[in-house]
């Protein structure tokens, strides 16, 4: 790891600085409110401007080009370009200059359509006053900028992959074929993940179970790949391509010697988690046949250490929990979701035994294939009530939050095409049912997820829809009705005409919620977004980078998705795992702090202020034949926030490419008044 080096802050002193300016139309989203060309004339009566120019889309090819040829052509060494969000473009541009020969850090981006035109609509004069006062200050600090290099790190070629689901197994299998050592750990005592508790998956209606062991074989045979399962992360030290990871692995309790027998031996039972609670399984048992690892565990939560009787000898079964620690250049979160769980009486939900969530029925059918009559709760199934949005999409102040005090006010994505593809289901396999579908929009975005409505149309299943904030009512029928459950709705095809429904079976097309990681969040230093499932940095340019470089999301961790993106999503996120790890070193942005060792005299406030582990701390050093202590900063530590650089009564600490004289000089610019420059009517 290197530590932080000065940054040459003057150029050789023969250098001219000569800078080009940019101002971007934006397809009208700025020039709609701003006259850019105004804005272009004026900067270019500003010292130490070459060139000033406007482009209708300054990002495009084209006008790339035209900043690349001015700084071949007319010596431009300093770029500033005012266009969208820095968080767009910024990296867009920088290549540009790079490409053309000079710094990438010699470069300054200025907001002005979030900034300015956006919020300035209707206001001519004063939205191009405010362009000409951010453009000026823009130009102020490029004046100062002076050439940076990205900080560089030796990167372990090793990734830590969380979670054993398909996002998590298909993201170990494509970084592992880049060559890349992979250590893949699973909470749960088998891979998998939800997908095992699936039938068919659309849109293909390819056997879940049978495609997601052709991934698992791969995976668990791949030489690069090491798997543990039952074990979880309990501690992270360290920095992208340098992390330092504890893991905690529960024993299976079990060797293959002995598995068969403890497996036909009689012992206590538990609800089938995995069948939803449908079922009831061993408290020594294999999640579903042909699962991986074969070999069954205990479930230690369950068993209480009594002798169970093997092949005719009492046994006591042993955990034997082990620590290790591991080296990794990355961490991929792949933690997955959990279907909503619907409280007691929503929708008469465990108060009535004929209302189910569709997990819980995919999982029913599953375990008879073969049936051709459906029954549940002992009687004949012939009505079907289907209800979407449980979970999902939920209104503040009218429906009841979670726990946490939030509603759900998010689409699962998902819901609406499993909910079609079952309907089509249930009427293939017991074609005499009727199917009603309770919906507040029919949101089937996918490709090919559109059939299944058209195809559940052409099967006569009877399409309700409701308003969000006027759901249906599930109750119990009256003694002596034909059928156990009434749902009623008022149906807004019909204009609003009440309707009510005799049901055999409700089922509740239950969304997504994220899996409670809350331990694993605080280890890494990763942050949710306002659904509650794991933030991206940007959900076009960084789409499975977390904003903690080295920390990378794929799958349901990061929202709500079909199949299909969470293996689209894994396999970027393996693309980003070899890009940081594949050549063995890293490279950061230099937006760190730096410390003035003339400056500093080790007060040591800085140290104080810092929030971040190992970022900036205080070291003895030999000046002038004296020992003296100085801060100095680790710079894959530093996330470049400021606070140290407010902390130091010295100014001996600033933040590179954002630096105190760089600032001072945008305010003085900033506050000109402007207005005499202007030329636009009022």
């Amino acid at each position: 790891m290197s530590e932080s080096t000065n940054p040459k802050k003057k150029e050789e002193k023969d250098e001219e600085v000569r800078i080009g300016v940019y101002t971007c139309y934006c397809g009208g989203n700025i020039s709609d409110a701003v006259d850019c060309e105004h804005v272009k004339k004026v900067m270019t009566d500003l010292p130490n401007v070459v060139v000033s120019r406007t482009d209708m889309s300054m990002c495009s090819d084209a006008g790339q080009a035209l900043i690349e040829k001015d700084i071949k052509e007319k010596g431009i060494n300093r770029v500033i370009v005012g266009a969208c969000a820095p968080s767009l473009h910024e990296q867009t541009f920088r290549g540009t200059v790079a490409r053309a020969g000079l710094n990438p850090y010699l470069y300054h981006h200025v907001g002005l359509r979030e900034q300015d035109s956006w919020v300035s609509h209707g206001d001519y004069r004063g939205a191009t006053c405010k362009a000409l006062n951010l453009m000026t200050a823009g130009v102020a600090k490029t004046r100062l900028l002076a050439p940076l290099e990205p900080i560089r790190l030796e990167a372990e070629k090793h990734a830590l992959v969380i979670g054993g689901g398909v996002a998590g197994l298909r993201t170990a299998l494509d970084t592992a074929r880049r060559g890349i050592q992979v250590t893949l750990i699973e909470k749960s005592p088998f891979l998998g993940g939800r997908m095992a508790q699936l039938g068919k998956v659309f849109p293909t209606d390819e056997d879940a179970c049978a495609t997601l062991d052709k991934l698992i074989q791969k995976v668990a045979s791949h030489p690069k790949v090491t798997i543990f399962t039952q074990a979880e992360v309990t501690g992270v030290s360290g920095y992208v391509g340098d992390y330092q990871i504890k893991i905690l692995q529960q024993s299976r309790g079990i060797n293959n010697d002995i598995a068969e027998a403890v497996l036909d031996a009689d012992m206590p039972k538990v609800p089938d988690a995995f069948n939803y609670g449908l079922t009831e399984r061993k408290v020594i048992y294999k999640a579903y046949p042909g699962c991986y690892p074969p070999t069954p565990a205990v479930d230690w939560a369950h068993y209480n250490g009594e002798p169970i009787i093997v092949n005719g000898q009492p046994t006591i079964f042993y955990n034997k929990p082990k620590n290790f620690d591991l080296k990794v250049g990355a961490i991929v979160v792949a933690t997955g979701f959990k279907p909503y769980e619907p409280r007691a009486g929503e929708y008469g939900y465990k108060e009535l035994p004929e209302v189910v969530t569709l997990p819980q029925l995919i999982r029913y059918l599953e375990l008879d294939k073969t049936t051709r009559t459906l029954t549940w709760a002992g009687r004949a199934v012939n009505d079907i009530a289907l209800i979407h949005c449980v979970g999902s999409r939920d209104t503040e102040g009218v429906h009841e939050p979670q726990a946490d005090g939030q509603v759900n006010n998010y689409c699962s994505r998902v819901c609406c095409t499993a909910t079609l593809h079952m309907a089509n289901e249930l009427r293939e396999r017991f074609p005499d049912t009727n199917i009603y579908d309770f919906y507040e929009d029919i949101r089937t975005y996918g490709r090919g997820h559109e059939t299944y409505y058209q195809k559940a149309l052409e099967g006569m299943v009877r399409f309700l829809r409701y308003r969000g904030i006027e759901r249906p009512e599930v109750v119990a029928a009256p003694e002596g009705d034909t059928h156990p459950v009434l749902v009623r709705a008022k149906d807004s095809l019909s204009q609003g005409e009440e309707m009510e429904v005799a049901a055999d079976l409700v089922v509740l097309a239950v969304g997504m919620m994220p899996t409670q990681v809350d331990e694993l969040v605080q280890m890494l230093k990763i942050s949710r977004g306002v659904d509650r499932f794991l933030a991206e940095v940007h959900p076009k340019l960084r789409p499975v980078e977390t904003a903690v470089n080295g920390v990378i999301l794929a799958g349901t961790a990061q929202g709500p998705m079909t199949i299909q993106e969470s293996v689209a999503a894994a396999s970027a996120a393996a693309v980003k795992v070899a890009v940081l790890l594949g050549q063995g070193e890293v490279q950061l942005d230099p937006f760190v702090a730096y410390v003035d060792p003339e400056k500093c005299d080790g007060n040591g406030a800085c140290i104080e202020v810092c929030k971040y582990e190992d970022a900036i701390k205080m070291e003895t050093v030999t000046i002038n034949g004296k020992d003296v202590k100085r801060a100095v900063v680790t710079p894959a530590n530093c996330a470049g926030c400021g606070g140290c650089v407010s902390a130091c009564p010295n100014r001996a600490i600033d933040i590179q490419g954002w630096t105190l004289d760089q600032y001072d000089a945008m305010v003085d610019a900033i506050a000109l008044d402007l207005w005499d420059l202007m030329e636009v009517p009022a």
